[in-house]
This record gives structure tokens, sequence and C-alpha cells, in this order.
């Protein structure tokens, strides 16, 4: 077994014991693609697992949950690996039809949607790297200085609260947002209260009930 093997599988179990229900289950497939795509193109460029979720959850435009093979939080990017067989042989209109809604709604979601086939990955993994390396040198310093500041899962919550106008969120939404459990979650969103970025609400200032961003947080835009 290769050093990448082994990282990677240690990486995946890692990725487990924070997930739960649908995403557990993708994370117990077959993961040749992905690791194909992370070994030749994603961490040549990325240099480690930081900031990189596998089999990131969102909600599409049609309210059915879908996964990309891998999303790096720092900048919003989500990859995916594809087979030809699995994605090109078989493929009905109905599915056709799935693969362009789910790209729509990593679109609408303010994502960049970057995805690789396998042979690609296999035949020309230097292009793939090449491309990579690209869109992080267009994209990687996207971001200001202040918001690169913060832990990742930190950036997410900051990205998510924008994202839905400043209106409060939930743990139970801010759970589905980084892919973690409620009780790491829970210490994520303690330390950005504590740092007067998120303002938690709640009723006769009892138990907290939701989330808001303050105007500090607006502070980490620039």
């Amino acid at each position: 077994m290769s050093e990448f093997d082994r990282l990677f599988e240690a990486y995946v179990e890692e990725q487990k014991r924070s997930a739960a229900g649908q995403r557990l289950e993708m994370l117990g497939r077959d993961l040749t693609g992905t690791k194909k795509m992370l070994e030749v193109a994603l961490l040549p460029a990325l240099k480690s697992f930081n900031g990189l979720v596998l089999e990131y959850e969102m909600m599409s435009l049609s309210g059915m949950r879908i996964y990309v093979d891998a999303f790096y939080m720092p900048l919003g990017l989500a990859f995916d690996s594809d087979g030809y067989v699995s994605h090109g042989e078989n493929l009905t209109r109905d599915r056709f039809s799935f693969e362009r809604m789910r790209v729509r709604s990593i679109g609408v979601q303010g994502y960049r949607y970057f995805p690789f086939s396998y042979d690609e990955l296999d035949k020309k993994p230097e292009a793939c790297r090449r491309s990579v390396y690209e869109l992080l040198g267009r994209f990687g310093s996207a971001p200001g200085a202040a918001l690169m500041s913060l832990p990742v899962y930190e950036r997410e919550l900051l990205r998510f609260g924008w994202m839905r106008g400043g209106n409060p969120f939930t743990l139970a939404e801010a759970c589905t947002c980084l892919q973690l459990r409620d009780d790491t979650t829970r210490k994520i969103l303690k330390a950005m209260t504590g740092k007067e970025i998120l303002l938690p609400l709640g009723v006769g200032g009892q138990r907290t009930h939701s989330y808001k961003l303050t105007d500090k947080a607006d502070l980490y835009l620039y």
C-alpha cells in the first residue's frame, strides 16, 4: 500500500466519523474515481486534505439531496470524477435531465463546479493537475484576507449566512451546511459567537434556537 493509499483511507475514515445518514452510506461506496481525482489532480495542487469534504451534501432545486465527490470549502469548489460507463452508456433521458438540474443547483448556491472524467484523470493527469492550478490561480485570492484568517468551517458558515441574506439559521441547518454532527457544529457556533461574528437568538434569553450574522461579520468580506 502506497503512502497516498494510507492517507486516503485514513481521511475517508475521518470523514465517516463526522457523517450520518445518506452521506455516511455514500462514503461507504466505491470511491475509486474520487481517489484517483485526489491523487492526480487535487492533492498536488492543494497540498493537503485540509478544507476538503468528501461526498458533500447539498439540496437541489427540486428539494432532493445531491452530493459532489469532493468539495473544497475555502473557495466553494465542487469537484466530481465520473466514469463513462456509469454516466454515459447507461444514461437515460431522465438521468440526463437530473444531471443538468444538479449542475444548476450547485451554481445557484454560488459554488463553482469542476468535473473530471476518469479517462482524463487516467490518461491526461498532467492536464488535469494544470487545470486545478489554473483554477486556484484565478480564484484562490478571491476571498478577503480577513475571511481567510478564519478556520475553514467558520468561513463556510459565514458564506452560508451571507447566501441567506443575513437571515437566521438553525443548528440543524448549520449541521447540514458543514456536514458535521451537532456536537461538533455547536463548538464552531460557540467559537463564532465568541468572536462576535454570530448572534445567538432565543426565547426570553434562554435556549438558543437560531443564529444570525452580526454587523461584524461583514468585515470579513474585505
